[in-house]
């Protein structure tokens, strides 16, 4: 916890209550389900909820925002993020029904309204978003024919609509893939938190201009 509260000093109250209530809740539903590792669960704030935080470090989402958590495993990214913008709107999807039965009980545990979550595929679910949001869920060639079409065109942030991809290690090769190599921002997570597991962690923004 004392990480979070490291980077993210002037987050509220509830935000501080709602963060350090995480892990405890997540280490009852590990035992039943298992949706972390224990390695992972032993250093939960690090690898889960401030890896989660770091696309909070590249935007800040507007109020009345439309993001769509894709994968979400356990919550990670959206239920740190879905915490600390508590005024934007967060959808979590999975294809495992398994993970969004703990996703349901974090958040209506912790009374973190502004999340929804379905046991459902990215290609089959309605709307569309200003962001996508994952983390490291499969090749870009492979995600982006998934979710091209839930991405909004008008814009209301300062960067364009798109995808905010978590990833790690050398991405160049997956860039090439999909000829956007020039198109995507790429950002080291280690540019916004110093500890050495985010070493090789990334953020990559590709706008839909890109991928259209």
């Amino acid at each position: 916890m004392e990480l979070i509260e490291k980077y993210f000093p002037d987050i509220s109250t509830d935000q501080h209550h709602q963060f350090k209530d995480l892990k405890k809740i997540y280490a009852h539903w590990n035992q039943l389900i298992n949706v972390i590792s224990r390695k992972d669960l032993d250093n939960f704030y690090e690898r889960h909820v401030l890896h989660s935080l770091a696309i909070a470090k590249f935007i800040s989402f507007n109020t009345s925002s439309t993001i769509l958590d894709v994968g979400t495993g356990g919550g990670f990214p959206g239920i740190p993020l879905a915490i600390l913008f508590p005024n934007a709107n967060f959808t979590l999807i999975d294809s495992i029904g398994k993970k969004i039965k703990v996703v349901n009980a974090v958040k209506d545990e912790l009374a973190i309204n502004n999340v929804m979550a379905f046991h459902e595929r990215a290609n089959k679910i309605s709307g569309t978003y200003d962001f996508v949001i994952s983390r490291a869920v499969t090749r870009f060639n492979k995600f982006i024919p998934w979710v091209d079409k839930k991405i909004k065109t008008k814009n209301s942030h300062n960067i364009k609509n798109g995808i905010l991809y978590l990833k790690g290690g050398d991405i160049s090769q997956e860039l090439t893939e999909i000829n956007i190599k020039n198109k995507a921002t790429i950002a080291p997570v280690s540019k916004y938190f110093q500890e050495d597991f985010f070493s090789t962690k990334l953020i990559v923004h590709i706008p839909l201009s890109s991928i259209k």
